[in-house]
């Protein structure tokens, strides 16, 4: 058995101002994805072809606007809802805590597709070069669960199970480590070790919604469920709800892409 170490959730302190470490990987989580969608761009040929700098650093700020408002409003619409209608202000608390991957998910597509859309830029192509690197930000995100103790797994007598002190006496799965290797390393290294293969355009949004979502549901299986939430029917939580949305989503997108692709005008 083993102890959690309960990390300073503050990573630097600058007087006054307190860099937590959660905030701290999502801005390097920002920071690699936008490096790496740039080498994809230069590999590909598109850079200042199709997608100039100007409209790349533009469309990168809509989208981490769209991952902090789509977390936040799926959070609060999804996991904590009632709390959130008796303290609204509490809504603009994200410091505190509380995204939901999933609206994470969807704020940036929307506002991506939206920037591309009024800017003539090649979404498909976009969107295939951004999926390959999302599992970066995902794995650091999980990361920063596991250093801030939240998000722990259920009780177990694994040997590799572990107290977190905020969970109370009994040791519990590491799931947010779990997490971080399937969600996030394991579907990155798929993403990017297939980037050069000749798919059809919008592939690789498939294969990340279908790998995102099979890796989620399993890793629910360790997770303890929100408490506010439990388990909304049998053994099913909010997180495998959604990500079976997204499991049948992906799924139904490569079937159509690969459709598409045996058309005689294919």
């Amino acid at each position: 058995m083993l102890t959690h170490p309960d990390f300073d959730p503050v990573a630097i302190r600058l007087g006054p101002v307190a860099i937590h470490w959660y905030g701290l990987m999502y801005v390097i989580g920002f920071f690699l994805a936008h490096a790496l969608t740039k080498k994809q761009l230069v590999e590909r040929g598109e850079w200042n072809m199709r997608v100039s700098a100007e409209h790349f650093e533009g469309l990168f700020t809509w989208l981490i606007l769209g991952v902090i408002l789509g977390g936040r409003i799926a959070y609060v619409l999804f996991y904590n809802l009632p709390y959130y209608i008796h303290h609204p202000l509490h809504v603009f608390y994200v410091w505190e805590g509380g995204m939901s991957f999933h609206g994470g998910l969807a704020g940036p597509m929307v506002a991506g597709w939206w920037y591309c859309r009024r800017h003539g830029l090649p979404f498909l192509m976009l969107a295939d070069c951004l999926f390959t690197v999302a599992p970066i930000g995902l794995a650091l995100g999980r990361l920063g669960n596991f250093i801030n103790g939240e998000l722990w797994g259920r009780v177990t007598d694994v040997p590799w199970a572990m107290v977190f002190s905020r969970a109370g006496p009994l040791p519990r799965h590491p799931s947010q480590l779990y997490e971080m290797a399937l969600e996030g390393i394991a579907l990155f290294c798929l993403l990017w070790f297939t980037r050069k293969r000749p798919w059809p355009e919008g592939m690789r949004v498939g294969v990340f919604l279908v790998g995102y979502a099979v890796a989620r549901i399993f890793c629910e299986q360790f997770r303890q469920p929100d408490a506010q939430l439990g388990f909304l029917f049998g053994p099913i939580t909010m997180g495998m709800l959604l990500s079976s949305v997204m499991l049948v989503g992906g799924g139904v997108w490569i079937w159509y892409l690969n459709r598409k692709s045996r058309l005689p005008d294919a």
